[in-house]
């Protein structure tokens, strides 16, 4: 029977009608109906350590967090988290007024857009993007201004004369991640001195991305916009349990800032999820509170996978853009040729790769406005197991024999 109604407008509001489903539904259910190793989505294959899950299950027990907890996130998680930005970035915040708790970072960033962004303000993002800040965007009614990362020596990177030429009298905030997801890329000292002293001189806010940031795979580690000259008051730092501790599932993630910065976002927050992930809020303020060991061995697991995956997909065939950071490469189809390659198409190629490899990637076009930008790029997850990614990189030889 068709439902009728009294109107022919369509029911999805016009500000989401260019988002559909999104490619990583497409990808996985792809990967189910082939049998494929999927290392399209960036979800581990395995648990984090023992010890945080059984504190997760000892909150439960205890009764701690099964009913609402406290609005801004339980107070022994804000107080790891002020502890974790002061020992490792020597950034002071006071856990009572500048830290918030979310249902993991993409809540953190719709809820900071969503408090921060007017109908007809200019927010910039680093293209290609995680595809939740284009939505959000829309949410908020302000306008996506892309700046294109492009290849260059092996990597890509910021333009920053395209960026600051972005800039205009009605930009509001600069989106920033990095350790950027998908390319890989990690901003270097000289280019977040550039984007602070361009924040400062058009008084512009930041909202830094950093659910990476345990994933800097050089010496220099990862640096916070936020500890940069005239940056601690306009900086809106986000993080996540989910990507360091291997447990997305979980959904907490978090905001440091500025009184003020955090009471907005907190006033969007609470009319999303209110609150969320009671008992699991406090066995990730003991994960914060896990030895540098942990921290280091992780990086490194993650080091190894990531020149595991690369020489496959070299050997393979592809163009590999090594990470300095994430747990994603990014790669070039071209080098396959025109009829691997699908004449560069990344759609395509991910939609045929299942039935031709048994592996399933993620088109990197889905993260571009200039779609023709990220045309002939394709994401590979390696938060794997060992012996899955040998298996992927095995399937993916068959490309070329």
């Amino acid at each position: 029977m068709t439902t009728m109604t009294s109107s022919a407008r369509p029911f999805l509001n016009r500000r989401l009608a260019e988002f559909g489903t999104t490619i990583f539904a497409e990808m996985s259910a792809l990967a189910l109906t082939t049998g494929s190793i999927n290392l399209g989505q960036g979800f581990p294959d395995t648990d984090g350590p023992e010890e945080i899950r059984e504190a997760a299950v000892r909150a439960l027990r205890d009764g701690r967090g099964n009913q609402y907890p406290p609005g801004p996130g339980v107070p022994e998680l804000r107080t790891a988290i002020a502890a974790h930005q002061q020992r490792r970035y020597a950034l002071s915040y006071d856990p009572d007024r500048e830290v918030l708790v979310t249902a993991g970072a993409t809540e953190a960033i719709a809820a900071t857009l969503l408090a921060l962004v007017e109908p007809g303000d200019e927010v910039i993002a680093l293209e290609p993007y995680y595809d939740s800040y284009a939505a959000c965007i829309a949410m908020a009614g302000g306008t996506r201004v892309p700046v294109t990362l492009r290849p260059h020596e092996g990597a890509f990177r910021l333009d920053l004369d395209e960026l600051r030429a972005a800039v205009t009298p009605r930009t509001r905030l600069l989106l920033i991640n990095t350790p950027h997801n998908p390319t890989g890329t990690v901003l270097t000292r000289d280019e977040l001195t550039a984007i602070a002293q361009l924040a400062v001189e058009r008084d512009l806010l930041v909202v830094t991305d950093e659910v990476y940031e345990h994933l800097v795979f050089d010496d220099a580690g990862h640096l916070p916009l936020a500890s940069f000259p005239g940056m601690r008051e306009r900086t809106v730092s986000i993080g996540s349990a989910g990507k360091t501790f291997s447990f997305t599932g979980w959904k907490v993630g978090w905001v440091t800032s500025t009184p003020d910065l955090v009471t907005a976002v907190r006033s969007a927050k609470q009319f999303l999820t209110y609150v969320a992930s009671g008992p699991f809020q406090y066995a990730v303020a003991e994960a914060l509170t896990l030895p540098d060991t942990y921290f280091d061995s992780f990086r490194e697991d993650m080091r190894t996978k990531r020149d595991l995956l690369s020489a496959g997909l070299r050997e393979a065939g592809f163009k590999v853009f090594e990470p300095s950071g994430t747990y994603f490469i990014t790669t070039d189809i071209r080098p396959l040729g025109a009829a691997l390659s699908k004449d560069g198409d990344g759609f395509a190629f991910c939609r045929a790769l299942p039935e031709r490899a048994g592996v399933v990637a993620i088109p990197n076009a889905v993260f571009y406005d200039h779609r023709e930008e990220g045309a002939p790029f394709v994401r590979f997850a390696f938060c794997k197991q060992t012996d899955v990614l040998t298996e992927a990189v095995t399937r993916l030889k068959r490309l070329t024999t």
